[in-house]
């Protein structure tokens, strides 16, 4: 059973994620508009992992609710001393999953991307990531 740790960038939130197989991880590429503010930059970049996975070892973090544009609740947890990112779920999803922050993995790496997610807003400039699935939306 592979266990991963991460953290925000000072340390004052910590976490590991006990998966039965890294293949119970699914890391992905959000284009959408939410995820390019959320993450500040022209991608999220998550793993979705069922929630049982997930384990705080250190510290609570801030919570922000807010629509995530398309009418859906979504829920975002970061530090509130430095504002790192540490993952987010929708209340959909909230009983079965959450999204880890794939940056703040100590070893990022280790769940490298499956697909890419509303891809007819990616970047002009950003390629198309080789042998992962490309949706045009989430949906699709």
């Amino acid at each position: 059973m592979p266990t991963l740790t991460g953290s925000c960038i000072c340390r004052n939130i910590e976490y590991e994620l006990k998966l039965a197989s890294i293949d119970d991880a699914r890391t992905s590429l959000c284009h959408c508009r939410n995820c390019k503010k959320a993450f500040g930059t022209n991608y999220g970049l998550t793993a979705k992992v069922p929630k049982d996975t997930f384990n705080l070892t250190k510290g609570i973090p801030k919570e922000h609710v807010a629509d995530n544009g398309s009418g859906a609740v979504i829920h975002r947890e970061f530090c509130q001393n430095c504002g790192s990112f540490i993952l987010e779920y929708g209340d959909a999803a909230k009983d079965c999953f959450r999204y880890i922050c794939v940056g703040s993995l100590d070893d990022p790496e280790a769940l490298p991307p499956k697909g890419e997610f509303f891809c007819k807003a990616r970047a002009s400039w950003m390629p198309d990531i080789p042998n992962v699935f490309h949706k045009q939306t989430v949906y699709e």
